[in-house]
């Protein structure tokens, strides 16, 4: 250890004080703050990140950071503060602590770990601050295609298939009027049967829209 004095003079006279008598530097520590934070939102979750700064590498891995965010309208006073467990510089927030539609700021700062006995320091400035917001889950409507529109889209596709073999069946009804014995029907008598099950079909696709 060391000893710390303090020396002054006053009315022409020396005088020392001793401050600390055994003075121990690994017991009085102060970290620079956290550097570069950053964040980056989803709709699960929000990850935050930073670095640390003129930290002795034997140092870094016995760390201890506390996260402080708050909505970005309101005071640091009221904000909420956790302390981290991990030396890692990195923390995830879940979404179900952050509001829809709100920006938040979030800073952090450092010391070495309460849970080491060889170094003893206090917690450091606070770090700058980064903005997030939670990133909104897409909405149904958003998902799938509007049914009013695919209804739009359907009735003049159905209108271009029915006018297609009713033109088809005009044009086989050249070659072919009526049936024989031993041939195939004809496109004139088919058709009907194709138009009732083409219709079916259209029923039961506008049904499942609705």
């Amino acid at each position: 250890g060391y000893r710390v004095s303090l020396q002054g003079n006053f009315f022409g006279h020396n005088h020392t004080y001793m401050t600390f008598p055994e003075y121990n530097p690994r017991k009085h520590i102060k970290l620079d703050p956290p550097m570069i934070i950053q964040s980056n939102a989803t709709a699960s979750k929000c990850q935050i990140w930073w670095s640390v700064w003129n930290v002795p590498w034997y140092l870094v891995e016995i760390l201890q950071y506390e996260l402080q965010y708050k909505e970005y309208s309101t005071s640091w006073e009221v904000a909420l503060n956790k302390t981290l467990t991990s030396s890692l510089p990195q923390v995830e927030i879940e979404a179900t602590e952050l509001r829809s539609g709100i920006a938040y700021a979030a800073r952090v700062r450092c010391k070495v770990s309460e849970n080491e006995n060889s170094y003893h320091s206090q917690w450091s400035e606070w770090s700058q601050t980064t903005v997030f917001q939670r990133a909104d889950v897409p909405k149904v409507s958003e998902k799938i295609p509007n049914t009013k529109t695919m209804q739009f889209l359907f009735i003049p596709l159905s209108f271009v298939t029915l006018l297609y073999l009713f033109w088809n069946c005009r044009l086989s009804s050249r070659y072919c009027c009526f049936l024989t014995l031993g041939q195939k029907a004809s496109p004139v008598l088919t058709f009907p049967r194709q138009l009732l099950s083409f219709s079916h079909s259209t029923v039961c696709t506008m049904g499942i829209l609705r």
